[in-house]
C-alpha cells in the first residue's frame, strides 16, 4: 500500500530564482545506474526533487529516495556528494511562480549511492503520487545521450565529478572533487 505523505510545502526559491534540489545517481553492484521514466511520458532522467524549507540536502535525499524509488536509508550506501551546487535554467515553457517569485531553474546537489539490496527493492509505487512508471539499469555515461537537452550540462558535470566515487574514469579533468561520505 502506498504511503501517505504530508502535503508538500511551498517551493523554496533562492534570491537568484533557482529552486534548491537534490539529484540521485544510484548505482547497482555491477556499476550501472538507475535510469527512470517519467510517468506517462517518453522522458527519462535520474530521480531528483526539491529541498523543502528547513530541510538539509541529505534529509531531502532520503525523502526523495523513498518518494520516488521506495528505498529506505538502510537499503543504500551514500558514497558522496558534489562539492557545490550545479545549476540549470528552465526553458520558457517550464517557468513557474511560487509565492510571487519566478523559478528560472534548479540548483542541485548530486548524491552518488549504491543499492545494497536486490533490484526488486526499487518500488515506484511507494507513495500515492508516483513520478515514474518504469526504470532500467544503464551504462554510466548513457544518460548524457538521452536526458532532455536543458539538463544535459548539469548531468555531464555531475557524472564527471561523481565518477571516481563509483570507480569510473572521468571523461575530462575534474575541477571540483566530490565529497566522499
Amino acid at each position: 500500500m502506498a504511503a501517505k505523505w504530508p502535503a508538500r510545502r511551498p517551493q523554496v526559491i533562492d534570491l537568484d530564482g533557482f529552486r534548491p534540489n537534490v539529484g540521485i545517481v544510484l548505482s547497482s553492484a555491477r556499476g550501472q545506474l538507475l535510469w527512470a521514466k517519467r510517468i506517462q511520458q517518453d522522458a527519462w532522467q535520474f530521480p531528483q526533487g526539491g529541498i523543502q524549507r528547513g530541510e538539509s540536502p541529505r534529509d531531502a535525499l532520503f525523502r526523495e529516495l523513498y518518494e520516488e524509488l521506495g528505498l529506505r536509508p538502510e537499503q543504500v550506501q551514500v558514497l558522496g556528494v558534489t562539492a557545490g551546487w550545479l545549476r540549470y535554467r528552465l526553458p520558457g515553457r517550464h517557468l513557474r511562480r511560487s509565492r510571487g517569485r519566478v523559478c528560472i531553474g534548479q540548483k542541485q546537489k548530486w548524491f552518488a549511492l549504491r543499492l545494497l539490496g536486490p533490484d526488486d527493492a526499487v518500488r515506484l509505487d511507494a507513495t500515492d503520487k508516483p513520478e515514474f512508471d518504469g526504470w532500467r539499469w544503464v551504462d554510466y555515461w548513457h544518460p548524457l545521450s538521452e536526458v532532455v537537452e536543458f539538463k544535459r550540462e548539469v548531468y555531464r558535470r555531475a557524472l564527471n565529478e561523481l565518477a571516481p566515487l563509483l570507480g569510473v574514469v572521468p571523461r575530462e579533468p575534474v575541477r571540483r572533487k566530490a565529497i566522499a561520505a
